[in-house]
This record gives structure tokens, sequence and C-alpha cells, in this order.
């Protein structure tokens, strides 16, 4: 997700062996929230929104999880008039790279949604960066759209922080979703269109690797 003349250097530099950086490489699932939701008794379409680094990854993670209907990058935080990637990518809009999640909360709670993200989806404890990816568009950050997303998500963090989960601090902020913005249309299904790109392998390909091998009642291979 940069220019790409940094984004080519980047690559080769991966590919020598200087970036070996991917998220999730070693991850291991994080606890339950202590005071998750229990599933909908009956199927319905809710929604949750996402960022932490670029949105590839993100909804490349979330495609692969049971319940999940859709999932869609795009841009949140900021306004309508600069939810465009070229303006986003200058770090200055407000906006983040997020995935909105529409779901079945009878297949998977909002709850299991967070710990899918805590564990293999991004490092909750990097600021305004994951990874080769740096600048506040790739911050991490929880959209709640409720009172209950709210109070699922601020508790969550408290309790993975009091069980010193990560090494460090999670940074991940949690904030009201004000609107959702949809990427560009050659954003979207990225991942999954274009596997063998070296970006992707390194970065986005091992989260996907880790959901499946960590989570095998949540994973779909659709």
């Amino acid at each position: 997700m940069f220019n790409s003349s940094l984004r080519i250097l980047l690559i080769l530099g991966a590919l020598l062996g200087v970036i070996a950086y991917s998220v999730g490489s070693d991850a291991t699932p994080v606890p339950s929230p202590a005071s998750g939701e229990a599933k909908a008794a009956t199927s319905g379409r809710q929604t949750a929104v996402l960022a932490g680094g670029c949105f590839w990854g993100i909804q490349a993670v979330f495609q692969h999880v049971k319940g999940v209907k859709n999932a869609t990058s795009g841009y949140s935080g900021g306004n309508a008039n600069t939810a465009d990637y070229e303006t986003v990518s200058m770090g200055q809009s407000g906006h983040a790279e997020s995935v909105k999640i529409t779901y079945d909360p009878s297949q998977v709670s909002y709850g299991e949604l967070l710990r899918v993200f805590f564990s293999v989806a991004l490092d909750p404890t990097e600021l305004n960066r994951q990874g080769p990816d740096t600048g506040t568009q790739y911050r991490s950050v929880i959209f709640y759209a409720n009172d209950e997303q709210q109070k699922i998500a601020e508790a969550y963090i408290a309790q993975l922080d009091q069980a010193k989960v990560f090494k460090h601090r999670i940074v991940t902020q949690v904030v009201p979703l004000k609107a959702f913005y949809p990427a560009e249309a050659y954003h979207q299904d990225y991942a999954s269109i274009h596997p063998n790109n070296p970006y992707i392998m390194l970065n986005d390909a091992p989260k996907v690797s880790n959901l499946r091998k960590e989570f095998p009642q949540l994973y779909t291979g659709k």
C-alpha cells in the first residue's frame, strides 16, 4: 500500500530477506472475550467495521470466516470528499483503510470476530502502522455501530491488556462509526484475485493460513 516505486523497493527487500515481516506468521489465538455475547437464536445480518493496516489483508481474513456474508474494503474516519485511495494514501484525510464485515450473528458473534481480528489479522500494539505500511491511514481501529459493540470492544481490550496477552499495550482505537465508504473496485477481493503478488504472499497469505490453523471451527475455504 505504497506508491509504486516504494512498493517495488520493499518487495525486493523482502525477497532478499531484508524484510521478513508477516503478521500472524507465528500467531496464537488470544483468549475469547470474557463478556462476549451469545450467538443469536435466529439468522440475520449485522455489520462490523474494523481497520488494521492495508485493507487487503483484513478483507482476506474475514472473507474466510464462517458466518461472514460479505467483506468490503473501504475508508472510515474521514469525510466523503476525501474517501478515495489517492487522498487517503497521503495520510492526512482522517480515514483509516477499513473493512465492513456483514455477518450472520447466529453463526458467528461480534466477540468472535474481534478474537479473530486480534489473533491473526494484525498486531494491535503497533501505532499508526502495520508492518511495512506506515501512516495514520494504517492505524488499528474498531469502529462501533452501537453501544453493545462499544461495550464488548472496550471490555475485550481491557481484558487482553490486563492478562498481558501481548508484550505491549494494545493501541487499537475504539471509536463511533460515522460512515463507511467503499474503496475503488480494483481494491475489492485483491488478495484472492492476486494471490501471487509478492506483497500478498508475504503479508496477507500468512494471516489466512493462521486463521485456518488456529480457528478450524470458523475457517471456510469459500
